[in-house]
C-alpha cells in the first residue's frame, strides 16, 4: 500500500497512538502518529485513557480534505460605498486590522466557518446577492 505524506502536518500536531481504533485510517490524529514517529524527537500524545475508539471520540477529526476560500478583493467594488464600510467594519471586529487585509487578499485560507461569516456579513451590510471568493482550494484540517 501506498503511504499518503501529509505536507502540511504541523510538526507540534497532537497524536493517537490507538492504531486499533475502527477510525484510525480516516483519524487525522493517527495518520500524524505514523508520520511523526519517522520525523520528530518529541510528541504531543493525546491522553490515551481520554480516547474513545468509537465514533463519539471527542478527538475525531477527518481526513477528507475541506474547501478553503482564498481572498474577497472582488466584494467592495459590488457594494455601495456605506454597505462596504459596515461589512468592512463587522469583519474588522472578528479578525483585526491586520488580519482583515491578509484574508481579503487571500493570503490565509478563510476555513468553511470563516467563509460562512463574512457571508454573514454581507448580510448584515445590507447586501442581497449572492458572492464568491476570489478562488477556492481543498486542504486539510487540521485544527479548524
Amino acid at each position: 500500500m501506498l503511504k499518503k505524506t501529509y505536507t502540511s502536518l504541523p510538526s507540534d500536531y497532537s497524536v493517537c497512538e490507538h492504531s486499533d481504533c475502527p477510525q484510525a485510517r480516516t483519524c487525522l490524529h493517527q495518520l500524524a502518529y505514523a508520520e511523526l514517529m519517522e520525523t520528530e524527537e518529541l510528541l504531543r500524545l493525546i491522553n490515551p485513557g481520554r480516547c474513545t475508539k468509537d465514533a463519539q471520540c471527542p478527538y475525531y477529526r477527518s481526513n477528507a480534505p475541506v474547501l478553503y476560500a482564498r481572498g474577497f478583493t472582488n466584494f467592495p467594488a459590488r457594494m455601495f460605498p456605506a454597505q462596504f464600510q459596515r461589512f468592512k467594519s463587522i469583519v474588522m471586529g472578528r479578525f483585526g486590522r491586520n488580519p482583515y487585509y491578509e484574508r481579503r487578499r487571500g493570503e490565509v485560507p478563510l476555513s468553511p466557518a470563516e467563509q460562512a461569516f463574512v457571508l454573514g456579513a454581507l448580510r448584515q451590510a445590507g447586501i442581497t446577492e449572492e458572492f464568491t471568493f476570489d478562488r477556492y482550494e481543498e486542504m486539510i484540517s487540521w485544527y479548524d
